[in-house]
C-alpha cells in the first residue's frame, strides 16, 4: 500500500459525512475534560494512541512505554491547566465511549475494527474507520482543539488527516520506526512494507517531530531524511510520585524474597527483542563461572494464557533457563500494577535491560528513580540515559558474558553499585521527570502555535 493510497483513502472516508453511515458511531456534543468551564481552560490538546491506551496494565499485551507516555504526559498536561482527549482504539465490548479518567483527562474509544485485541501490524487497514470517527467528534466538540500530538505511525496518519480537513496543526512521536525495527528483527518485523513510506511522509507532513533521544533524531535524518529544523528531542520520564527508593530489605519482605541473595531485575514486555534470554544467560554464567548465588526475577508478560504471544514467550524463556540448569533460581512474576513497582525495582540488587533495539527505554529510568544501578545494552535511548561508569554500566547487546562480568563486580563491590544507584537517582530526577518532559513539549506546541495559529499562543505558556 503507497502513502498516497492510505491518505486517498482517509480523505475520501472523511468525505462521507451522510446520515446513515455509521450512524451508532455518530456522538454528540460531549462536556469538556474533567467537567471544566471553557474560559477556565489554557488550550485543549488531542492526543492520538491507537493501539496503547492510558487505561490499559503496562506489562500486559503489547501495552509498554507509549501506554505509559501517553498516561503521564496527559496527566501532567492537565496539572498544568490544559485540557486533555486521548483518543485510542476500543479493543473490547462494553467500554464507554468517553472515559472522564482523571481531572482535565478524557479517554475517547474510537470504533475502529472489532472490539476485541488486534495485534497493532494488523491495524493499517483500519485506520480509515479510526479518523473518519475522529473527525466527526473533533466536529462535534463545542470548543475546537488547538493542536494534535499523535504517537506511533498510524496515529500519525489520523493526526494528518485532521490537518488537512480541519486545519488542525500537529506533532508526533514514533516510539520506534520501521526501518530500524525491520534492521534489527529481520523477517521477524510483520508491519506492512507501507509503513516506511508512511513515517517518511509523515515526517515532512509534521509540524514538529518528538525524537526521544539523539539515537533517534540520527536515525530519523539518516533513514528517512528527515529536515532537522522540525525535529526536538524530548525524552520519556518517571513520576516521583509514583517512584522512589524504599528499604530493600522491606521490599523484600513484601515480595517474599531471599535477604542474603544477589537478586537482578529485568522488568518489561515479553517479546524477543528486549533481550530477556540475554539476561537469563548472564546470571546463569554469573551463578556458574563467579560462583553467586544469584537470582533472576523478571516481571511482565500475561502469565495467566490470555495472551497467546506472551505465552509463547514465556514459554522459551523458561526453556532456555531449564537447558541452564538455573530454572529454580529465575523467577516469574508476571504483569504488576504500577503501585507495585516501586518495590520489585528496590527489592533488586541491579536492574538489567539488554534490548536488541531500543527507541528509548522507560524501564532504566525507572530503576534509576529507585536508586538502582543499571546495566543495559547499549542501544537507542538506554545509552543516553545510563551514564557508563557512573550511574551503571553499558554493555552491547546480546552479549551474556559482559553482562556476567559486570554484575560479578557490582556484587564484589556493594559500595561502587550504592554509589552509582544514588548517582542514577539524581540524575533521574533533573533530568527525566515527566513534569520536565511535558514543559519541553509544551515549549514545542507553543512553538507549533506561533508558526501556524499565532492568536492561540499566549495560554500556553509553560507552568
Amino acid at each position: 500500500m503507497k502513502l498516497s493510497e492510505v491518505q486517498t483513502a482517509l480523505q475520501d472516508a472523511a468525505q462521507d459525512q451522510s446520515a446513515g453511515q455509521d450512524a451508532a458511531q455518530d456522538v454528540a456534543p460531549s462536556p469538556l475534560p474533567g467537567g471544566a468551564r471553557p474560559a477556565r481552560l489554557r488550550h485543549r490538546i488531542a492526543i492520538i494512541s491507537e493501539h496503547a491506551s492510558p487505561l490499559s496494565a503496562p506489562g500486559s499485551i503489547d501495552c509498554g512505554g507509549q501506554n505509559v507516555y501517553v498516561a503521564q504526559l496527559a496527566r501532567e498536561l492537565a496539572h498544568a491547566g490544559h485540557g486533555v482527549d486521548v483518543f485510542t482504539r476500543r479493543d473490547a465490548p462494553g467500554q464507554r465511549q468517553v472515559v472522564h479518567w482523571a481531572d482535565g483527562v478524557r479517554v475517547i474509544h474510537v470504533p475502529a475494527g472489532p472490539a476485541r485485541y488486534v495485534p497493532k501490524e494488523q491495524l493499517l487497514p483500519h485506520m480509515d474507520a479510526f479518523a473518519r470517527f475522529v473527525t466527526r467528534f473533533v466536529r462535534r466538540q463545542p470548543v475546537e482543539y488547538d493542536i494534535v500530538h499523535a504517537n506511533f505511525f498510524m496515529s500519525g496518519m489520523v493526526a494528518e488527516h485532521l490537518k488537512q480537513t480541519l486545519g488542525l496543526p500537529f506533532v508526533i512521536t514514533f516510539h520506534a520506526l520501521g526501518r530500524v525495527r525491520r534492521r534489527a528483527q529481520g523477517t521477524a518485523d510483520t508491519f506492512p512494507i507501507a509503513r516506511m513510506r508512511i513515517e517518511a511522509g509523515l515526517m515532512r507532513a509534521a509540524d514538529r517531530i518528538i525524537a526521544e533521544c539523539p539515537q533517534d533524531r540520527h536515525d530519523m535524518e539518516r533513514l528517512y531524511g528527515a529536515p532537522p529544523s522540525r525535529i526536538t528531542v524530548a525524552p520519556c520520564g518517571f513520576s516521583p510520585d509514583e517512584l522512589w527508593p524504599v528499604p530493600m530489605l522491606d521490599a523484600r519482605a513484601r515480595l517474599g524474597l531471599d535477604n542474603t541473595r544477589f537478586i537482578v531485575l529485568q522488568l518489561g514486555r515479553m517479546v524477543p527483542r528486549k533481550g530477556v534470554d540475554t539476561v537469563i544467560q548472564g546470571v546463569a554464567m554469573l551463578r556458574r563461572r563467579h560462583g553467586i548465588d544469584a537470582e533472576l526475577l523478571i516481571v511482565g508478560g500475561d502469565t495467566t494464557g490470555a495472551a497467546p504471544g506472551d505465552a509463547v514467550e514465556l514459554a522459551r524463556l523458561r526453556s532456555v533457563a531449564a537447558d541452564l540448569g538455573v530454572a529454580a533460581h529465575v523467577r516469574f512474576a508476571g504483569q504488576q500494577p504500577r503501585a507495585a513497582l516501586r518495590d520489585y525495582y528496590s527489592a533488586a540488587n541491579v536492574f538489567a535491560s539488554t534490548p536488541w533495539y531500543e527507541p528509548f527505554g522507560i524501564t532504566p529510568v525507572e530503576a534509576m528513580a529507585c536508586a538502582r544501578p543499571v546495566i543495559g545494552s547499549e542501544v537507542g535511548g538506554i545509552k543516553s540515559t545510563v551514564s557508563d561508569g557512573v550511574t551503571g554500566f553499558l554493555i552491547p547487546s546480546r552479549d551474556p558474558e559482559a553482562l556476567a562480568e559486570r554484575l560479578a563486580r557490582l556484587h564484589r563491590h556493594p559500595d561502587l553499585a550504592q554509589v552509582m544507584g544514588e548517582a542514577g537517582r539524581r540524575r533521574a530526577r533533573e533530568h527525566y521527570t515527566w513534569r520536565h518532559v511535558a514543559s519541553q513539549l509544551l515549549a514545542v506546541y507553543r512553538e507549533v502555535l506561533t508558526e501556524t495559529r499565532p492568536a492561540a499562543v499566549p495560554a500556553i505558556l509553560p507552568t
